[in-house]
């Protein structure tokens, strides 16, 4: 049994045991858990900064940050949240990484990745099984930035696998969308979706270093070019192409101001707006969540479970049939 009031209290004065137990709790599928992880970010929820909600002034920079396998995502995330932390500011990170569709099993291994950040006082790094969930993403992710923000980190820097639907997922629980690119991908265009340009805040071509660095400045002018188009004829954000090297630390501070500047152009009535539209999405994402848990724990559902399985495994009975029968039965 968990006192949530006082675990409250010591994540307010940043007891990192007592954010790393929250966290946890959030994660957690348990339904006595998932009963306390909702007390807990109930007290921890202040609408008057904007923490877990849509008012103030935002509260915490959140940002997503995806990109192709190979970017460099992590070693991009040490060179910010190091450059971050030197300018004053104190940086959480939500690492998600997949899990084994199989064992529901996960390497973590984006901390050992980070071992600078990682030891840094004025840093937060939690690596989180996506458990098998949408686009890699987990379902608490949202929950643990509200759980950070209390702890007083300032800046959100959430990391997807990079695969499927995670980028939009993301995008939905976060104010900037950094979007990472290398060149020497191949065709640019061909290989990034159309669906990441449009969700896309800021793109940066990393690895612009050494011999790389005028591919890299060709690549980001393509992808500059593919941007116009698709923006072409409105007035909303135009997403800056940059290039920037991880590895040697260049390029990272205007990739900072760039995000800086797409927050002050969303403005406090933007960003209000933006973030009251997402706790709305993630409402019902919610609902759809505890309704898949209720029907996976329903005890008529598991009645019939089993002879569901062999009649459609055997071909006796088609899926929508197979459906229907589940649904009856959760519904008696």
């Amino acid at each position: 049994m968990v006192d949530v009031t006082d675990l409250a209290d010591d994540i307010r004065v940043g007891k990192r045991a007592a954010i790393s137990r929250a966290i946890t709790l959030v994660e957690s599928s348990r339904a006595d858990h998932r009963a306390e992880a909702r007390e807990l970010l109930g007290l921890l929820t202040d609408p008057s900064t904007g923490s877990g909600g849509a008012g103030g002034d935002g509260g915490a920079v959140r940002v997503g940050i995806s990109g192709v396998p190979g970017v460099g995502k992590s070693t991009f995330i040490e060179a910010l949240g190091t450059h971050l932390i030197d300018e004053g500011h104190r940086v959480g990170v939500l690492a998600v990484d997949p899990s084994s569709v199989r064992t529901g099993g996960s390497v973590l291994g984006d901390k050992t990745r980070m071992s600078r950040l990682a030891v840094s006082p004025d840093a937060f790094i939690r690596p989180s099984p996506s458990a098998g969930t949408l686009g890699g993403v987990a379902r608490a992710t949202s929950q643990a930035v509200t759980v950070l923000e209390a702890a007083g980190f300032d800046v959100i820097l959430i990391e997807t696998v990079g695969v499927g639907q995670s980028e939009i997922t993301v995008a939905g629980m976060v104010d900037t969308f950094l979007f990472l690119t290398i060149a020497r991908t191949g065709d640019q265009l061909q290989g990034i979706k159309k669906g990441i340009l449009e969700i896309a805040d800021v793109v940066a071509v990393n690895k612009a270093d050494g011999d790389r660095a005028q591919e890299a400045e060709a690549t980001s002018k393509d992808l500059a070019g593919a941007l116009r188009l698709v923006h072409a004829g409105t007035k909303t954000w135009v997403p800056p192409v940059l290039t920037c090297s991880a590895l040697e630390g260049t390029g990272i501070d205007t990739v900072w101001n760039r995000i800086i500047r797409h927050r002050e152009f969303l403005g406090r009535t933007g960003l209000r707006e933006k973030r009251a539209q997402q706790q709305l999405d993630f409402t019902w994402a919610l609902v759809r969540d505890e309704l898949d848990q209720r029907l996976r724990n329903d005890p008529a559902v598991a009645a019939v479970r089993a002879e569901v399985r062999e009649a459609v495994l055997s071909g006796e009975m088609p899926a929508a049939t197979a459906a229907d029968r589940i649904l009856e039965a959760y519904d008696s």
